[in-house]
């Protein structure tokens, strides 16, 4: 399957991204607000492994290309997640630096948000937020997410949850 929006193509992860997505999960502009940057080696084992499974799972993050270039621009999808004792699925959209300003998060956060709720089948999705992310929380904001409380997290952070549920949608 392969999702797509006026400008980007997003499709499950192959073992030729695996490094262009390592790059992103290191770079620690990137990731400051996700908990910083990770470890090259770990995340490349990982990727590639990841790759590897046929098929590629329902929730996962899926790599994000521009239409135009063909370059991998983000790596974004749905996971599941535990928060505050409740199962979750988190709309994740990472998005590399060359790629910024151009409204891309937004883009690609509404079409997962649609297939979420069309074709996988979930009723509610969340994204964790870091509070000194303003840029993260209007992304959420315009494709419907309404904030919904502080959480604390694994290793003490503090994260603001936006949520949407499926009838949210019609509003």
């Amino acid at each position: 399957m392969k999702l797509e929006t006026e400008r980007l193509f997003l499709r499950p992860l192959q073992t030729t991204d695996v490094a262009a997505l390592a790059s992103l999960w290191t770079d620690p502009e990137i990731t400051q607000f996700m908990g910083g940057p990770r470890n090259y080696d770990e995340v490349y084992k990982e990727l590639t492994e990841d790759a590897r499974l046929k098929p590629p799972p329902a929730f996962d993050l899926w790599v994000v290309t521009e239409k135009a270039t063909n370059q991998i621009v983000g790596h974004c999808g749905i996971i599941d997640k535990e928060v505050d004792g409740s199962n979750e699925f988190e709309l994740i959209y990472v998005i590399a630096r060359s790629a910024w300003g151009n409204g891309y998060a937004t883009e690609i956060a509404t079409v997962i948000k649609e297939n979420a709720f069309k074709y996988l089948g979930l009723k509610r999705i969340i994204a964790l937020i870091n509070p000194m992310n303003p840029a993260s929380a209007r992304v959420a904001i315009k494709v419907g997410m309404q904030y919904e409380k502080d959480t604390i997290r694994p290793g003490g952070k503090i994260m603001q949850v936006f949520a949407m549920n499926e009838e949210d949608q019609s509003k």
